[in-house]
């Protein structure tokens, strides 16, 4: 049988419960929905980290941050690394990348730590293997018409490359808008905007009408180059796999033309625990948060999650629905080329998000160190129509750096050492109940926040039961009853009741960020 071929669905910030096919009777997704209904669907589907860079980095190594070494935001993967699209590609896999990478920086803005008051240090633990690691640097694609990224770009031999949010995408799709439709260019940015004076979001900027038709939006252009490759691919000898990496529904919300209004923030449902959150005690640093928005110092313009008004909210999560609805069509246009070229019995088709977003989640928006499930559970779907009867063990604990070692596992090619996950197939087909007893997620980054003197270093994890999280520099822990309090309301942090639990969660903690310390190189000699 000749080997598989792959897509790979990905969106950027988006939460399983914001789909069709995790129980959402509200959102319109039913191309996903139908892709669910054919395939193996995660219920218990965690990121590695709830941070763009570090779990997308995760991703593509089968490792842990503090492994892999993209232990947060503004540290870029490193070049030396070996992803699953380079084994793919040695052997004899076209590889191909369209939409968003971000395994090297793209803000153009510089870091945030150390600070200046911090400890001087000088130079790094490790010296540099060299290399290029502005290649997705947002400036040089803005201001450069010659810079491009050199190829292969972590194992993919095509790229068609968008960077950032919003509908000012610059990368490929910005050179394409400008050389091809100037005019839809010039309309792009919440200068050009149609004006919402009724969005609250709007206001500061997380949320605009663009005038960029959604026939020339960054989704339609991901899927017409997603398109072009299916149709080139299926002409050639070899097996393929394309990562389609959709920038939304990411803020700022832009979603184009009918999309926009596709959803009336008035008839959304709020999370349940937006108002049932406020009959409980929330750990101090989500109370910070909420002390800050009472104040009205509540800082609404940066990526960076606040505590949101109840309009807020509402907007946030109508954009959203819209933006996904939006991918929903461009995943239909795909899977429809699939069959058009005769290429679908023997394609692969995973969808899955980098991490989720609060979207209101106990007056939350956007993603921080606060690991609520609307932020760490994510969705993920496999499937492969080739194994149609490979649906068991849909509950078992699964992490972003099991979808590494099943896609190779899948074309026959053996793991590399250092890989952490383990595949998912042993799910599937019911070889195994579980993987795990528990899953380990990692979060670092480099602003300080929550009134706190540093920055917020975490780690969480999570049994069949519980939650457990742990915070650097914090008097403070956070330890939920996931059955018994599924919107994670009540703190048993201090619980005396709960003391013997949370002492062999923690020495559960211990013991898994041990099974996850590095395991490569191996050995040369015996010493």
């Amino acid at each position: 049988m000749s080997q598989p071929n792959f897509i790979l669905f990905i969106t950027d910030q988006q939460k399983a419960q914001h789909l069709g096919a995790y129980g959402n009777t509200v959102i319109k997704t039913p191309n996903l929905d139908a892709l669910a209904k054919r395939g193996w669907k995660a219920e218990r589907f965690y990121v590695a980290t709830p941070i763009c860079m570090p779990n997308r980095s995760s991703l593509m190594t089968g490792r842990m941050p503090s492994v892999h070494g993209a232990r947060h935001n503004g540290i870029p993967l490193p070049l030396e690394s070996v992803t699953f699209a380079d084994k793919l590609k040695e052997a004899g896999y076209e590889t191909a990348l369209v939409g968003k990478s971000h395994l090297q920086n793209m803000t153009g803005k510089g870091p945030q730590w150390p600070r200046p008051t911090d400890p001087e240090t000088l130079g790094e633990a490790r010296r540099s293997y060299g290399g290029n690691y502005d290649q997705e640097w947002g400036p040089y694609w803005r201001n450069n018409p010659d810079h491009d990224l050199a190829t292969p770009f972590y194992g993919f031999s095509r790229v068609a490359l968008t960077v950032d949010h919003g509908d000012q995408v610059w990368g490929h799709y910005w050179r394409w808008l400008q050389e091809q439709h100037p005019e839809a260019a010039r309309q792009a940015g919440p200068e050009q905007a149609i004006p919402t004076p009724d969005y609250e979001l709007s206001r500061f900027r997380q949320a605009w009408r663009t005038r960029v038709p959604e026939e020339l939006s960054t989704n339609a252009y991901i899927g017409g180059k997603t398109c072009e490759l299916i149709r080139e691919y299926a002409q050639g000898d070899k097996p393929f796999f394309i990562k389609c990496s959709f920038p939304d529904p990411h803020h700022p919300f832009t979603p184009h033309g009918k999309y926009w209004d596709m959803y009336d923030p008035d008839k959304v449902d709020l999370p349940e625990s937006f108002h049932a959150s406020q009959a409980h005690t929330p750990p101090p640093h989500v109370a910070w948060l909420y002390k800050q928005r009472e104040l009205s110092k509540a800082v609404k313009h940066t990526p960076a999650l606040f505590s949101c008004t109840e309009r807020e909210a509402r907007e946030a999560i109508a954009l959203n629905y819209g933006s996904i609805s939006h991918i929903d069509h461009v995943v239909g246009q795909v899977m429809a080329e699939l069959q058009a070229q005769g290429v679908a019995d023997n394609t692969i088709v995973i969808f899955m998000s980098d991490h989720g977003d609060y979207l209101g989640d106990h007056q939350l928006l956007w993603k921080g160190p606060i690991h609520y499930q609307s932020l760490i559970r994510t969705p993920f779907i496999w499937m492969d129509p080739s194994r149609p009867q490979a649906r068991h063990n849909e509950g078992a604990l699964a992490s972003t750096i099991d979808i590494a070692p099943s896609i190779l596992e899948r074309t026959g090619l053996v793991p590399y050492n250092g890989m952490q996950g383990k595949s998912l197939l042993q799910l599937m087909d019911n070889s195994t109940p579980g993987l795990r007893n528990h899953v380990l997620i990692e979060e670092e980054g480099q602003r300080v926040m929550f009134g706190m003197d540093t920055r917020v270093r975490m780690r969480t994890l999570l049994d069949k039961e519980y939650r457990l999280s742990l915070y650097d520099a914090a008097d403070f822990g956070e330890l939920y009853d996931l059955k018994r309090d599924p919107m994670e309301l009540e703190n048993l942090w201090d619980s005396p009741t709960h003391a013997s639990r949370k002492s062999a969660l923690l020495e559960a903690l211990a013991l898994s960020m041990l099974s996850h310390t590095d395991t490569s190189p191996n050995p040369s000699a015996i010493a």
